[in-house]
């Protein structure tokens, strides 16, 4: 590089076309590096405050060297200006304010310099090398891609990709796989970062995304669409489930997927280590799905809870430890694969569970509507669970119930609604010995009992309450119970002793994200009503003192 600052003409162009072709970038970005670097030796030729540019022509390997100058009436700067006079002698015609170029001739780098433009020319060059790789891999996120193992550092793998490299961190590694450098090897593309040490490419073998592309690079009817991945569940070198749907009536998917005597899934396995594959048909309904997902356990019926993305599913004894898995691993991976968290029980548990909460319901009714132990059982029996579901149900719900009349549902609508009006007096009053402001009260959708429940949280102004975010006030408690929707009425009271301590300050009444946007706002109202007013008293202010000024004259 040193005697290519001096090269001739045909030596400059032939260095540019060889380092583009190498470096795989554009020539213009040699040739703009060369012209850099001419620049800048020249600079330390004839003083750096020059304004000093230089012109490689890429199609005759001609150099230009030049000095810009201003043209001024007094100069202050004598490198980069110069008076009118002056300028008349460069440049004839020339005018104040014009800039105007003053030839240079060419100089003989000596050796510090041409080390210098050598070093600008490989910064500039690597910059280009780098841009260009973050380039070609930022789009490809979510592709699978084959390289060599280059090294391995501190237990991240180190791929050589070719014209870059990537890194399969720990984390993303199959477990027990041994890795061996010049190995080649197969991964997904998770993400790609832009770097000041050049791009930096994240690759995956225990993403689910993976195992999805494999199949497609096996099954053609995946590939063309016929077949789709609907889920997938890993437990990265162990195993995992796949639900899959076909889009043509006449095809299995689950046998596609299968391949005759096993091939195509097995060739998946072999490149996941071994990994156990339970492919399974994906379904819309998803109680069927999860039956499907806990295959190969037998299901004997599942409880679904929608509103807490729940699912009770009840199994027979002997299939418990099959349901669950070893170290609980099947009951995992189909509640990765169906989205819903998954509670295993036998049919004993399930018995025992149900008789303490119908025991629990029909004893809450008896005391707080005041009936004998047989109506009581009664309205649990028909699905009633909660004070709020009697009280505003439709009447003719409940008056068709066995044995029931239009009068006795009357009466027992009524007697719900008294004992409503008791626990909230109750709660009213628990809340004003707590502290919590009356104005709390009069925010849409809080009943007094959210209110105690606030006070007790330290939440008893309006201030405190709008300075939560709407997460942090409604977001749901984990072992929520369910809920029986009502057609109208506030919102159902649940029982608090059964959540933790994660999710929101009333994440257990089943608020919904609207309701608690709409409480926040409420409680932020007075912020902007006090903005409003401020400018309107400042706006007052000369008035009052020109009336007081008048005042005092008179």
């Amino acid at each position: 590089m040193s005697s290519s600052i001096s090269a001739n003409k045909a030596e400059l162009l032939a260095i540019a076309n060889s380092v583009a072709s190498e470096k795989m970038i554009d020539k213009a970005i040699v040739i703009e590096a060369m012209e850099e670097a001419i620049q800048k030796s020249a600079r330390n030729r004839y003083g750096a405050e020059n304004d000093i540019r230089a012109k490689l022509d890429p199609m005759t390997g001609d150099l230009r060297l030049w000095r810009v100058v201003e043209v001024v009436e007094e100069v202050e700067d004598y490198f980069k200006q110069v008076n009118l006079e002056q300028a008349q002698k460069l440049e004839p015609g020339s005018q104040l304010g014009d800039f105007i170029v003053d030839p240079l001739p060419p100089v003989d780098l000596g050796r510090i310099d041409a080390q210098s433009a050598k070093q600008v020319i490989f910064q500039k060059v690597r910059d280009a090398e780098r841009e260009r790789q973050y380039n070609e891999f930022k789009d490809r996120a979510g592709e699978v891609i084959t390289g060599v193992i280059k090294s391995v550092e501190f237990g991240h793998v180190i791929v050589n990709l070719g014209r870059a490299e990537g890194v399969i961190r720990r984390d993303q590694q199959i477990p027990r796989e041994a890795a061996r450098v010049g190995e080649r090897v197969r991964a997904l593309i998770t993400k790609v970062e832009r770097n000041n040490r050049g791009p930096q490419i994240f690759l995956s073998r225990a993403h689910p995304d993976f195992m999805k592309k494999l199949f497609a690079q096996e099954v053609p009817e995946i590939y063309d669409g016929i077949i789709e991945i609907k889920a997938a569940a890993r437990d990265p070198g162990s195993r995992a489930k796949i639900g899959v749907i076909s889009h043509d009536s006449s095809i299995d998917p689950v046998g596609a997927c299968v391949g005759m005597k096993g091939s195509r899934v097995q060739a998946v396995v072999q490149e996941l280590q071994g990994e156990k594959i339970d492919i399974i048909p994906w379904s819309e309904d998803t109680a069927t799905f999860v039956v499907n997902g806990l295959q190969p356990a037998t299901v004997s019926r599942v409880v679904l809870d929608e509103e807490d993305g729940r699912i009770e599913v009840v199994v027979p004894d002997d299939q418990l430890s099959l349901a669950i898995g070893r170290r609980g691993q099947n009951v995992r991976l189909a509640s990765q694969l169906t989205g819903h968290q998954i509670d295993i029980m036998t049919e004993e548990e399930a018995s025992e569970k149900r008789s303490k909460e119908f025991a629990e319901r029909s004893k809450m009714f008896e005391e707080e509507l005041d009936v004998d132990e047989t109506l009581s059982q009664l309205l649990v029996a028909e699905g009633f669970s909660e004070l709020e579901e009697v009280a505003y149900v439709q009447l003719d719900e409940l008056a068709t119930i066995e044995g029931f009349d239009e009068e006795l549902a009357e009466e027992l609508q009524s007697r719900a609604i008294e004992a409503l009006e008791r626990h909230e007096a109750t709660a009213r009053t628990e809340r004003q010995e707590l502290g919590v402001e009356d104005a709390l009260a009069e925010i849409p959708h809080l009943t007094e009992t959210m209110l105690v429940t606030l006070g007790k949280a330290g939440i008893k102004t309006l201030d405190d309450l709008a300075d939560l975010a709407t997460d942090e006030l409604i977001a749901k408690k984990r072992e929520a119970p369910r809920r029986r929707q009502s057609n109208d009425g506030p919102p159902m009271r649940r029982d608090r002793g059964r959540a933790d301590d994660k999710g929101g300050v009333l994440g257990e009444y089943g608020l919904s994200e609207e309701q608690g946007n709409e409480i926040i706002m409420a409680a932020r109202a007075h912020w902007f009503e006090d903005e409003e007013e401020a400018p309107a008293a400042s706006a007052n202010e000369p008035d009052t003192q020109e009336a007081a000024d008048a005042d005092s004259t008179q």
